[in-house]
């Protein structure tokens, strides 16, 4: 039984979403204590809970104490097995957040998954949808084939949002005697290598809206603003602009930077990625700035791994080998780091002075 420390360097959520998905690959039970102490309002809250069901349901896993508040969870898990999975969070909070427990075993399972997520697609403190599909999906398709659909846009602080995913495992646990030897196979697969930035070829975004908005062209506004503002590099720019039926107003934007040198590499694609969103009485314009401003620091510091990708590609890089340049060793990439040690047999090499970090 693995114990880890929930107050562990970020001391967020993220500890509990990530051993969930590493401990239904393993076949390693867990047990976390202080779940969020680095939260003003500790304890697992509505998408922790979500999160953990989510997991249990792929690998009928036996779970303890897992309920609204609780500070201590332990989660036994069996074999995975594909299941078709419909979740309602019920509030605003972050479907991709969710989507952080539940891809890993289901990318892994024994067939096709197919899985449908009610709550926030663009919220505070989580990446949104359109970076979740334009940055960090791309670098898992080596590894799974993964079908993606927006329904429906929910903002804080109603939700209800929907996004529906399709994941075709690669590379299925079930054909293999131990997890040890199906850890060994991957190894041997396609790694993650991002260690140049390459040269700048275009950059591409979206911006969106509640349909409430449209009549202030507030989606337009943003993306104009942001247009103007990524002229300076002097290379082709393409922002789509769209609205949608929410049950609570809002918007936002996402911008992704595509570089190559030659031809794009697909098995490890160079985005930089960067969004802002709205905020009541925050003129659009300045939301579309803010997003550029954003994606500028990104691009300045000549790393191929933006500073949101690099903690979500961790566990990746535990299972399938390889190294990534990025702008700073973050806190959340530590707390990953952490965790993935604990389940994984490897040891993570973080080169502090160039960034780099590999196994």
């Amino acid at each position: 039984m693995i114990k880890l420390d929930g107050a562990y360097m970020e001391g967020g959520g993220q500890i509990v979403r990530n051993a969930l998905a590493l401990s239904a690959i393993t076949g390693k039970g867990f047990e976390v204590d202080n779940i969020r102490k680095g939260r003003c309002d500790s304890g697992l809250k509505h998408q922790h809970l979500y999160c953990v069901k989510a997991v249990s349901e792929l690998c009928d896993a036996e779970i303890e104490d897992v309920e609204i508040g609780s500070t201590h969870i332990k989660f036994i898990p069996r074999k995975i097995k594909a299941k078709n999975l419909e979740i309602d969070i019920g509030t605003a909070g972050s479907v991709t957040l969710l989507l952080q427990s539940i891809l890993i075993p289901a990318m892994f399972s024994n067939a096709t998954t197919h899985i449908q997520i009610r709550g926030g697609t663009d919220v505070n403190w989580s990446m949104p949808v359109d970076y979740l599909y334009n940055i960090f999906l791309p670098h898992l398709q080596k590894y799974a084939g993964i079908d993606y659909k927006l329904v429906r846009r929910g903002y804080h602080p109603k939700g209800s949002g929907l996004l529906e995913l399709t994941i075709r495992p690669k590379y299925k646990l079930k054909d293999f005697d131990s997890f040890e030897d199906f850890h060994k196979y991957l190894k041997q697969q396609k790694k993650i290598n991002l260690l140049e930035q390459g040269k700048l070829q275009q950059i591409k975004g979206v911006s969106h809206a509640s349909k409430l908005l449209e009549k202030a062209k507030v989606a337009e506004r943003q993306a104009e603003a942001a247009k103007l503002g990524l002229s300076k590099y002097n290379v082709p720019v393409e922002i789509i602009s769209e609205y949608c039926e929410t049950l609570s107003p809002g918007s936002g934007i996402t911008l992704w930077a595509v570089f190559a040198d030659n031809e794009i590499d697909f098995d490890n694609p160079i985005r930089i990625g960067a969004d802002a969103l709205g905020e009541k009485g925050k003129p659009s314009e300045e939301i579309g700035k803010e997003a550029v401003d954003n994606l500028a620091k990104e691009i300045k510091s000549g790393a191929p791994v933006d500073s949101h990708l690099e903690d979500n590609l961790i566990p990746f890089l535990g299972l399938f080998g390889g190294r990534i340049k990025v702008p700073e060793i973050t806190r959340h990439t530590l707390t990953n780091i952490y965790v993935t040690e604990q389940f994984l047999n490897v040891k993570f090499n973080v080169d502090e002075e160039n960034k780099i970090i590999s196994v």
